[in-house]
């Protein structure tokens, strides 16, 4: 009998010494170790584990065979046997406990990412590189020497205003500039516009299909008109619509009016409203939808009703977008916005082939050319090469419906919508530049 306790005796020592050596091996095996490498997942770690855990079983059934079996099993039970074991042989707790890693490691870390992210706005920079930005540094009270942040030095928050936090930090970094009307950059010197060579070089294109004299351009006349409007009185004091409705841009979604030419209006229409108090009619009739070849004719019946329905009206508004080569990106750097640049249009109702066209006539030609002239000076002067050169053609594109009417071509179709949406800010303050008379 006692010989056969001796061996239960020496078996239970010899397992247990083989468990310490074990988990003595594991630990200096685990100091020594890359950090960037986890133990767990090699070949040699998982052997090494696996054995631990035998013994640690074997152990576990010479003191009491219930805790292996509450062990595999996942009993609550099991798991304060193991404590109670470790606290037995205190080496083999502090052994067993650093297999696998210190459990609130990982969580350490990621707080202390976010908050470095969420209070400099910026990703941390990988191990090894260069950190230019010394504001990118976690800052000293969330760091100890050992390079570890301390989690009795970290405030206690919750992710949501992690979360919170990190989200107004790149709000703060990333927010679009704002636009801000500008103040006139330089002053063009009418009396040099005086020569029509001067007046048509710097102001105009003129298609090769029409023709444009002195009579009608000439710096006195396009200047006398005053196209100064009231606010005040009933009823709105502009109109704007598309006889080209389908017109899209690079990025439109296909069947949102929002992202197409139509929303560009919106905005345009909007702006003029809240920030210079004008009352805005948005027409929102289709003409293109089935071809364009006729739509000038198609919108004509519809805009006259409107106008009958609004007799208030003075300003009216056909915007467009051009069609341009693929090359050619209609777009300039605007206080730090991608603004698409944009083109007034008129019709002379006139070619060199058949000359002036009787039934296109336009008794507010006059007052149109004018109207766009005083548009592109004001652009000139308050935001430079914003604006292309006016655009002369043949024919009278409904141009003749009010002495204050205007053909935009609003960018083109590479241009982005936020571009298009960008330019309507200048596009609206110019409006009102030559309307109020400043």
């Amino acid at each position: 009998m006692k010989e056969a306790n001796s061996k239960v005796k020496r078996r239970i020592f010899l397992l247990a010494f083989l468990v310490l050596v074990l988990q003595a091996v594991m630990k200096s095996w685990s100091i020594n170790a890359s950090d960037a490498v986890k133990k767990e997942d090699t070949i040699g770690g998982a052997m090494l584990k696996s054995l631990a855990e035998s013994g640690e079983q074997g152990l576990s059934g010479l003191f009491m065979p219930g805790i292996a079996f509450a062990m595999e099993n996942g009993r609550g039970s099991g798991l304060f046997l193991q404590e109670q074991i470790a606290a037995l042989f205190p080496f083999y707790g502090y052994c067993g406990k650093d297999i696998g890693g210190e459990e609130g490691e990982g969580k350490t870390d990621f707080r202390t990412i976010m908050l470095a992210e969420a209070e400099e706005g910026t990703y941390p920079e990988a191990e090894g590189t260069v950190i230019e930005n010394e504001d990118s540094v976690p800052p000293p009270d969330l760091v100890q020497d050992s390079g570890q942040a301390s989690e009795e030095s970290l405030p206690q928050t919750s992710m949501e205003e992690l979360l919170r936090a990190e989200n107004e930090a790149a709000a703060s970094v990333q927010q679009p500039a704002v636009f801000i009307p500008h103040t006139r950059q330089n002053q063009v010197d009418l009396n040099v516009l005086g020569s029509y060579e001067a007046l048509i070089q710097q102001f105009y294109t003129i298609d090769a299909n029409t023709t444009a004299g002195s009579d009608q351009l000439n710096i006195g006349k396009l200047m006398e008109q005053d196209m100064r409007i009231s606010k005040e009185g009933d009823g709105p004091q502009i109109l704007i619509y598309h006889t080209h409705s389908q017109e899209a841009f690079a990025d439109s979604i296909p069947g949102d009016a929002g992202t197409s030419i139509m929303g560009v209006g919106e905005h345009l229409a909007e702006i003029l409203r809240d920030q210079y108090g004008y009352d805005v009619v948005h027409h929102l009739g289709q003409y293109d939808k089935e071809s364009r070849d006729d739509s000038y004719s198609v919108a004509l019946a519809d805009i006259q009703q409107v106008l009958e329905d609004y007799p208030s009206i003075q300003v009216v508004i056909d915007l467009h977008r051009d069609a341009l080569p693929e090359s050619t990106h209609l777009v300039m750097d605007l206080d730090g916005r991608p603004t698409a640049r944009f083109m007034f249009f008129n019709g002379l109702s006139r070619t060199k082939k058949t000359g002036n066209i009787a039934y296109l006539y336009n008794e507010n030609q006059d007052a149109n050319l004018a109207f766009s002239f005083q548009m592109q000076l004001k652009a000139m002067e308050y935001y430079p090469n914003l604006t292309r050169k006016i655009y002369l053609k043949g024919y009278r594109y409904n141009m003749h419906l009010r002495p204050r009417s205007l053909l935009i071509e609003l960018g083109a179709q590479n241009n982005t919508v936020e571009e298009a949406m960008n330019a309507c800010d200048p596009l609206a303050h110019i409006l009102d530049l030559v309307l109020s008379g400043e």
